[in-house]
């Protein structure tokens, strides 16, 4: 057991030092301009084991918001009101100045929202994430048609918002200059959502 942990713990490890490294040396050249090799040789491994971490180039940058692709499907889970928990965690996220929210004006963090919105094959694998988001959420929710519904417009809330806000942050504007605006688009759009959800809800049980 406790071997397992720590082979656990060093295989994660070993995919955030060789993400880290990668995000660095794209940050500094441009993703088209770094290779896989390059990468490789600079985390000091051979190129066949950074493929066995990381399938593919994109992945390496894809890494960072790993964690976040099953998320909502597990905030969810037993949920008595799906919508309700998934606001109120977007709320506590822009609280907290959370990346994954926009919210956040650490260079680094602009740096790394560039790269990932301004480089096409980024942008293509962000799409492959959020299917697997919203299919995981849709599982989640009883993965009937109408969850499937469900999960598409609740994934593309997050989305909206949060690319509104770092959009706001990358023209130059503060943090506290956005942070009031950002919650209150929050609540407003997860409470249109709510309602919209709920009158779909009504509408399924009288077509019964």
């Amino acid at each position: 057991m406790g071997d397992m942990g720590l082979r656990e713990r060093k295989k994660r490890r070993m995919y955030e030092d060789v993400s880290d490294i990668a995000v660095r040396l794209f940050l500094a050249k441009g993703f088209d301009a770094v290779s896989v090799a390059e990468v490789a040789a600079a985390a000091g491994i051979s190129k066949p084991t950074l493929f066995r971490y990381f399938p593919a180039k994109e992945d390496l940058v894809l890494h960072r918001i790993a964690d976040h692709e099953t998320e909502a499907a597990r905030l969810v889970a037993g949920a008595g009101s799906p919508v309700g928990v998934l606001r109120a965690h977007f709320l506590d996220g822009l609280g907290r100045n959370d990346p994954i929210t926009g919210l956040n004006d650490h260079p680094q963090v602009l740096a790394f929202h560039t790269l990932l919105n301004s480089t096409p094959t980024l942008v293509a694998r962000q799409y492959a994430y959020l299917e697997r988001s919203e299919a995981a959420l849709a599982e989640a929710l009883g993965g009937t048609l109408e969850a499937r519904l469900a999960a598409g417009q609740i994934i593309a809330v997050q989305r909206i918002l949060a690319q509104d806000n770092w959009r706001r942050i990358a023209a130059g504007e503060r943090v506290e200059d956005v942070r009031a605006d950002a919650v209150r688009a929050a609540e407003r759009a997860f409470g249109r959502l709510e309602r919209a959800l709920a009158g779909e809800g009504r509408d399924a049980a009288e077509d019964r």
